[in-house]
């Protein structure tokens, strides 16, 4: 059954930044609505990121749908330009600021890349929400 997450506590956004990190170096991260649908339909994610702060709400129920449909966690953040710097998409800067972030909708994992307490952090969140309901 998936799940649909909304909490924002810290411990779960780092662990979620710190997972698409690692799974960044392994490109196991789809980034854009068009490729996330891709890799959600085809049933290739592991994890689906969704940034409430799309304008088009019609976004949030498709991608929520599909998750539903084919049994994938998702886990909603509160903004995509937050989104868009923990994908990638954004300059470094030398003090190792983000310059020039791109907002990002959606975002699909279908590689964590290396083990991490991080992973561990995410499944423990979705085993108690599933526990919960």
């Amino acid at each position: 059954k998936a799940v649909v997450s909304t909490q924002s506590t810290g411990d779960l956004m780092d662990a979620l930044r710190e997972t698409l990190k690692n799974a960044l170096i392994v490109d196991g991260v789809t980034k854009g609505l068009r490729e996330s649908v891709k890799k959600l339909d085809k049933r290739e994610a592991l994890l689906c990121v969704l940034a409430e702060s799309t304008d088009e709400k019609n976004i949030l129920k498709l991608v929520e749908a599909l998750c539903r449909e084919h049994n994938i966690n998702l886990i909603k953040i509160d903004d995509a330009k937050k989104l868009g710097e923990w994908v990638g998409l954004c300059k470094i800067d030398k003090e190792g600021n983000a310059r020039k972030v791109v907002r990002c909708s959606c975002a699909v994992v279908s590689n964590f890349g290396r083990e991490s307490i991080a992973n561990e952090v995410i499944n423990d969140h979705f085993k108690r929400t599933v526990a919960a309901e």
